[in-house]
């Protein structure tokens, strides 16, 4: 028997709060069945690697609590997504082999403590195992963010009433929200443009081989700057990794963006990009009265709760 399960994900964003509350089964498309969109006040947050980004607790965790009961679910479990700009996403070559996760984290840490304007022991750290190329590298995905950070958020998630399952940013969130579609190919170059952050991870024989994300500081979409960013990132790839033949080109963006977003990409990339659609990657229940524009806004919360089904 296939079981049903739900799964509640939150983005915290410059422009709010979201909340996605979806069912599914195990291969099959997941269901919207609840969401919830909120702004936060003023001075509520400042988003900074070093310092805890809560400035006004009281009010950040009356938001998140009245916008979780409205949504009337008994799913208290909760995937985050945090921007990206909170942390730092690395893909690193390990030289030195290492036979187990800590000495792996220990490895890592050394490597990286010149890197840093703070102890690297006062950064939470993550890591993923992707490839060991033939030449004898380890192949790493490494996620940083300050302890303070992180910590803060979970105890107000926690005082909210909510039991914070994993932390994570954005860009994977974006990623997992359209990994069925990716997985169908071996080789793909998505790029993605959300929360006025430029996104773009490389796929090859379906393992991860490139991440960069950037925040693009403007009032509004801004072609020339988007535009560069994207030309920018793709000089990095290459220079890290012999674009392979094959590549399908994706890419996915919010609201009005999404049309120039889709010129911007085929140009920078030579390709005409399949355009993915929240939407298709997650459907409304039955009695869910959902359009393309809240799909969009909550992309990155339903992303974060695919990772809990």
């Amino acid at each position: 028997m296939v079981f049903t399960k739900k799964a509640l994900g939150i983005e915290i964003c410059r422009n709010g709060l979201r909340m996605a509350v979806l069912e599914g089964k195990r291969g099959g498309l997941p269901k919207l069945c609840a969401a919830g969109i909120d702004s936060f006040d003023a001075e509520t947050l400042r988003f900074s690697q070093r310092d805890p980004n809560v400035l006004n607790p009281a009010s950040f965790t009356a938001k998140v609590k009245d916008t979780h009961l409205k949504l009337l679910t008994s799913v208290h479990r909760v995937s985050v997504s945090l921007p990206d700009s909170v942390g730092r996403i690395m893909l690193l070559d390990l030289e030195t082999r290492f036979r187990s996760r800590d000495e792996g984290a220990d490895i890592i840490r050394w490597k990286l403590k010149k890197s840093f304007p703070v102890d690297i022991n006062d950064i939470h750290l993550d890591y993923q195992v992707l490839r060991r190329r033939e030449t004898g590298e380890t192949v790493v995905l490494v996620a940083l963010i300050a302890r303070e950070v992180v910590r803060q958020y979970e105890e107000l998630l926690l005082e909210a009433g909510l039991e914070p399952a994993r932390i994570g940013f954005t860009s994977f969130s974006l990623y997992r929200l359209f990994s069925r579609r990716l997985a169908l190919a071996e080789n793909a170059l998505l790029l993605t443009y959300f929360g006025r952050t430029v996104g773009i991870m490389a796929v090859r024989d379906g393992v991860l081989d490139f991440c960069r994300s950037k925040e693009i500081r403007a009032s509004g979409f801004d072609p020339e700057r988007v535009f560069r960013e994207i030309t920018g990132s793709l000089l990095a790839y290459r220079e890290r990794n012999q674009p392979h033949a094959g590549q399908e080109v994706f890419c996915a963006a919010a609201g009005s963006a999404a049309r120039d977003f889709r010129d911007l990409v085929a140009e920078a990339t030579g390709s005409e990009p399949r355009v993915l659609r929240s939407a298709d990657a997650v459907s409304p229940r039955e009695d869910i009265v959902c359009d393309a524009v809240l799909f969009d806004l909550l992309s990155a919360s339903a992303g974060a709760a695919m990772g809990d089904l």
